[in-house]
């Protein structure tokens, strides 16, 4: 195997047709950058009808996948020595920039979609991460899955054409990206801002990073709540105090 390999368990393998189609990932996978391979689970499921799910004990609505075939279809993965399985749950942590950067670092992802009511509780021994991507709910794991195959996917070396791009990003530090712009100079009366056609990087490059303070301030004060251990963010506060701080740090990755 070469590259990273996404092997995805999941009860709907078609749902991942979509990266086909997701430009810089399907060039990440033509270039052998990454390797998806999808385990469908009704192969493992139980009896001539293939069944992978049941109802609950204890009563209730809904049908809860079986252990069994979750079981047999991880045994089936041939595991690499930097391998992580993650279990793609409402009740996991949150997904964060930072999960995808710490994932580069593996040659395997075994992700587990759940569905419909949920998983047996004993799948859970499973994972090494429970992950959710929202406080919210959806009908299935594999959203979420590709989620972060495409966050994990785009950091990749060689999969972007200009890796630069990734530095001033939103969420790789405790600030926003700053505001872009491209042709035309003017339209329907909005101007591009003078100090972008100026010429002057040194001036350019402190716009953006004042762009990126008070776009964060305005849009998401609760990315930069303690940065430092002081919340310098609120709105009473001197801001002009506070943007002379952050133009003096570099690179600050916080632990959300």
């Amino acid at each position: 195997m070469s590259g990273l390999n996404f092997d995805v368990i999941t009860l709907f393998p078609k749902a991942f047709e979509l990266i086909n189609n997701l430009g810089v990932i399907t060039r990440a996978l033509d270039n052998n950058l990454i390797n998806l391979n999808l385990h469908d689970l009704r192969e493992f499921g139980e009896g001539c009808y293939r069944q992978v799910d049941d109802k609950p004990y204890g009563g209730g609505s809904g049908m809860v996948l079986k252990p069994g075939p979750i079981f047999e279809a991880h045994d089936s993965i041939n595991k690499t020595s930097k391998s992580k399985t993650i279990l793609m749950t409402p009740q996991g942590k949150v997904l964060k920039q930072k999960d995808f950067i710490r994932w580069t670092s593996l040659d395997q992802l075994i992700i587990i979609c759940g569905q419909y009511e949920g998983f047996d509780e004993r799948v859970r021994c499973l994972a090494d991460e429970e992950i959710s991507i929202g406080d919210y709910v959806l009908s299935g794991g594999e959203i979420p899955a590709i989620t972060i195959i495409n966050g994990v996917t785009r950091l990749l070396p060689g999969t972007l054409g200009d890796p630069k791009s990734l530095l001033d990003e939103s969420h790789n530090n405790f600030l926003l990206e700053y505001p872009h712009y491209t042709r035309p100079l003017i339209f329907r009366e909005m101007k591009v801002p003078d100090i972008l056609i100026s010429g002057n990087h040194k001036e350019i490059k402190l716009w953006r990073k004042t762009k990126m303070y008070e776009r964060t301030l305005l849009k998401r004060n609760d990315l930069i709540k303690g940065v430092n251990g002081s919340d310098f963010h609120q709105r009473n506060s001197d801001s002009s105090d506070n943007l002379k701080f952050y133009l003096q740090e570099e690179n600050v990755y916080p632990d959300w």
